[in-house]
């Protein structure tokens, strides 16, 4: 009987375990989803971003071909030829950064996401094992109401005699 209650409390108490450790995965999930909408918030950033450099630039590019066209041979003109290639130069490496930016947070989205899938699968194997847990728990719940049930009725037998 007191084996029966120690192995019950046992169960009851790994299945408190359980029920935290679900908390906790759940918890974690919540929180890699936060950063994975972090993420594809900075993603629409970084874009957004991106598509007003490659607007800016292409305005740029297009003042540079209208100063050729108008400049010929006047230095004053290829003076300013020249400081508008620095700042094309400047917005492309800027460009060029923002695609390395967009292409290292796209990596780290990936990697968010097969976590969130990881966890995901573990939280979904917890929740099958702690199902199972109380399944069995319901199970021995059983065994010992019969196993009381008996015993009354075998104690009611022995009193009669």
């Amino acid at each position: 009987m007191d084996k029966l209650r120690e192995k019950m409390n046992k169960l009851k108490l790994e299945s408190e375990s359980w029920q935290e450790k679900a908390d906790e995965s759940s918890q974690k999930v919540k929180e890699l989803e936060q950063e994975l909408l972090e993420k594809e918030n900075e993603i629409k950033s970084l874009t957004t971003k991106n598509q007003t450099l490659e607007e800016e630039n292409e305005k740029l590019e297009s003042e540079v071909e209208n100063h050729k066209k108008v400049a010929g041979d006047s230095t004053h003109l290829q003076t300013s030829n020249e400081n508008i290639q620095k700042k094309n130069a400047m917005l492309e490496e800027e460009l060029e950064a923002s695609d390395n930016n967009l292409k290292e947070t796209t990596a780290k989205l990936r990697e968010s996401d097969l976590k969130v899938e990881t966890l995901e699968n573990k939280l979904s194997a917890l929740e099958k094992e702690k199902g199972e847990l109380e399944t069995k728990y319901d199970e021995l719940e059983e065994k010992y109401k019969k196993a009381v049930e008996e015993l009354d009725e075998i104690s009611n037998q022995l009193e009669a005699l």
